[in-house]
């Protein structure tokens, strides 16, 4: 499993917007600056995290981007999944995958479903919050 850029920068705008949770508004160009991030590659990233309510916006003067929630609300593990899609390290156990012809006598299918399981567990068990510490 391979977590990409849009993963990682998603990371590390909400765990920047995290360390200015209570600040108000932040304007994408500081976060852009400070991660060393583009504007316009978090201009991709941003309606992902608006559209499922993890950051809210507001434009003019004074404005910017913000948590909706305390930091240690926010799992890694849902972050993730908003910006990779499904964690599934095969095919066979994404979400929308056609059911495998070979999953009755796969023998592989039992470690597979158990790292998956794993990585989930491991994502979901980690916040903002712990992360910034």
């Amino acid at each position: 499993m391979l977590i990409s850029t849009k993963g990682r920068y998603a990371l590390r705008v909400m765990i920047d917007l995290a360390e200015n949770y209570g600040n108000g508004f932040v304007p994408m160009k500081e976060v852009a600056k400070r991660q060393n991030i583009s504007l316009k590659y978090l201009e991709r990233i941003l309606p992902v995290l608006t559209k499922n309510k993890m950051i809210e916006g507001l434009q003019g003067k004074g404005g910017g981007y913000r948590l909706t929630s305390a930091p240690d609300s926010y799992r890694v593990g849902d972050i993730l999944r908003l910006t990779e899609g499904d964690l599934a390290p095969v095919a066979c156990l994404s979400c929308n995958a056609d059911a495998c012809e070979h999953s009755e006598t796969c023998k592989t299918l039992p470690m597979w479903s158990e790292f998956y399981k794993l990585t989930n567990t491991y994502f979901d068990g980690i916040t903002l919050s712990d992360i910034m510490e």
